[in-house]
């Protein structure tokens, strides 16, 4: 068993943040336990950053708490190997190598010089650690935000955009990561836009909008319970597979190319029940929305700015300083 197995949780309770009139976070409770990695989703404005700001002692929650391994980020002695972060990839001093950089806060929480040279070796930073962090690309940036999280060798890891600015083979290496640290039992909880990403990383949702909680489960539960699943079948015999499964009680709904599409039946048991018939099938497929699908299904009233796909866009108003891309 791992030594990070046990007790190495952030747990929100009742957490809330207003500004003046404006509640910014609302009455959060939630566990982010160890193991596994969890998603942190919601719309923009929905309080995510806000509520990882607390999570850190960045920002007083105006009600509740949060606690980090059973206590506040405050009291914690040489946070860094509790609790690594990667809020915003900009936060450091520009003048300054992404060597130095690191060792400053290395030397800040008792961390051995030598971890510097790991961590830089482990974001593939190594061969530019004597630059200065100013010159970084954003994804180089992205990359030493995240050695500073994993300096501490921390039981607990939390990640803003991990992957923005990161080109593909950047993108695969972080998310590989995230699921070897919880694979080693730590906990670790990661906010992203990037749907498709979390998709494939996440395996424990926890989403918010307009600062609620709106859902505290597993990937495979979330889209489930926030989207259609269906059967798609196909067969050149369409007539007597629509009687078929109409005298099966099963309704069958047509689609755009011929197909067919059954809700409430197994993709199994309309198989076997062509088969008995004798009927031909070009396709039978189980449907399930995408996370993204399901995403947008749960916060559709959350969402607090809403852009217009058919609305025109005026030339004129980009003036002579617009530039592409």
């Amino acid at each position: 068993m791992s030594r990070f197995s046990v007790g190495r949780m952030i747990e929100l309770e009742g957490l809330t943040k207003r500004y003046g009139e404006k509640v910014a976070v609302n009455n959060l409770t939630f566990t982010v336990r160890p193991g596994i990695v969890t998603g942190f989703l919601g719309p923009n404005g929905a309080g995510k950053s806000t509520t990882m700001r607390m999570m850190l002692g960045l920002d007083r929650p105006t009600a509740g708490d949060v606690r980090i391994d059973g206590k506040h980020y405050d009291q914690l002695k040489d946070p860094l190997t509790y609790i690594g972060a990667l809020l915003d990839a900009k936060a450091m001093h520009g003048g300054r190598s992404a060597f130095n950089h690191l060792l400053c806060l290395a030397q800040s929480n008792g961390i051995p010089r030598q971890r510097v040279h790991e961590v830089l070796d482990t974001v593939g930073l190594t061969a530019v650690a004597k630059k200065k962090a100013k010159g970084f690309s954003l994804g180089m940036g992205q990359r030493l935000g995240i050695a500073a999280a994993l300096l501490g060798d921390p039981r607990i890891l939390m990640f803003d955009e991990p992957v923005n600015g990161l080109d593909p083979e950047g993108i695969h290496w972080i998310r590989t990561l995230m699921k070897s640290l919880a694979a080693q039992g730590r906990t670790v909880f990661v906010s992203s836009h990037l749907m498709s990403e979390m998709a494939l990383t996440a395996d424990h949702l926890v989403v918010i909008g307009q600062g609620r909680l709106l859902a505290d489960m597993t990937m495979a539960d979330f889209i489930a319970r926030n989207s259609r699943s269906y059967v798609r079948v196909r067969s050149p015999q369409r007539e007597k597979l629509l009687d078929v499964l109409h005298q099966a009680g099963i309704t069958a709904v047509e689609s755009g190319n011929g197909a067919l599409e059954v809700d409430g039946g197994k993709a199994e048991y309309i198989g076997e029940l062509a088969a008995r018939h004798q009927l031909v099938l070009h396709e039978l497929s189980p449907q399930q929305a995408s996370l993204e699908e399901a995403f947008m299904q749960l916060t559709a009233e959350s969402v607090e700015y809403h852009a217009h796909s058919d609305a025109p866009v005026a030339p004129q108003a980009w003036g002579e300083g617009w530039k592409r891309g």
